[in-house]
């Protein structure tokens, strides 16, 4: 079974978590960090996604889980997780939505998933997305193109998909953390997370960045409008959370 999910947000710093938890003695994770079944490969079967840990010696762990940012965004996911694996601990990163929104277009652009400017990208998501969540919902063979790759603002309004997620996990079994906080002591949030899977902490030699990027050529005028558009957002998260992480 799969004891704890690294749900996401994309661009957030899941990879960089995941590889730092695969270096505990007690943790066995899927060979690849993002396996994709409760999103793009549900219709497999759970034998297919069980037999993706099995490369991975057991003997010497006690918990397994994996990564897939696109699972906290995904409209249905939480229900799949909770009717297979009811008592799996859920692990969400979220950074500040004006930078993942920009990160994860340029990361959409390198990988030729988007073919629009940022701003247009940005202006026509609405219309892209529309529709989108409930076939999701309703149709278990569905995939949508857009709502996984052109989702850039959506993907920062975190409370409605945390929401999601407590809808079937009690808060004490989601853990959500900081990722600029992450960024800037990895090894603390580290702690947290081994606190939260009761796990012996653990402090390794180096903490490398992985799967970041720089685009600090994005107009201020952009990063603005992003800070106005998320700004009620984010006031209605810290509110929830009752945290205030600067946003």
């Amino acid at each position: 079974m799969s004891d704890f999910l690294i749900i996401g947000a994309q661009k957030s710093g899941t990879t960089s978590l995941f590889y730092y938890l695969s270096h505990h003695p007690m943790v066995r994770v899927a060979p690849q960090k993002e396996v994709h079944f409760f999103d793009l490969q549900y219709h497999l079967g759970v034998e297919w996604y069980l037999s993706q840990f099995t490369q991975a010696s057991i003997e010497s762990h006690t918990l397994s889980g994996e990564a897939s940012p696109y699972y906290i965004f995904h409209p249905d996911v939480p229900r799949r997780v909770y009717e297979l694996f009811p008592n799996t601990k859920i692990i969400a990163l979220l950074r500040n939505p004006v930078d993942r929104a920009i990160s994860q277009y340029f990361h959409e652009v390198k990988h030729q998933f988007e073919d629009l400017s940022i701003e247009r990208a940005f202006q026509e998501e609405p219309q892209r997305l529309a529709g989108e969540a409930e076939k999701l919902r309703n149709d278990l063979n569905y995939q949508s193109y857009s709502y996984q790759h052109h989702s850039y603002l959506a993907r920062g309004r975190y409370l409605e998909q945390l929401q999601q997620w407590w809808t079937y996990f009690p808060r004490n079994r989601v853990l959500v953390l900081n990722s600029e906080a992450f960024f800037y002591n990895p090894q603390a949030t580290l702690s947290q997370v081994f606190s939260f899977l009761n796990l012996p902490t653990l402090e390794l030699e180096t903490y490398p960045s992985l799967n970041s990027g720089n685009y600090s050529t994005v107009s201020e005028s952009l990063k603005q409008q992003l800070q106005t558009y998320f700004s009620p957002f984010n006031r209605a998260l810290f509110d929830e959370l009752q945290q205030n992480w600067g946003w």
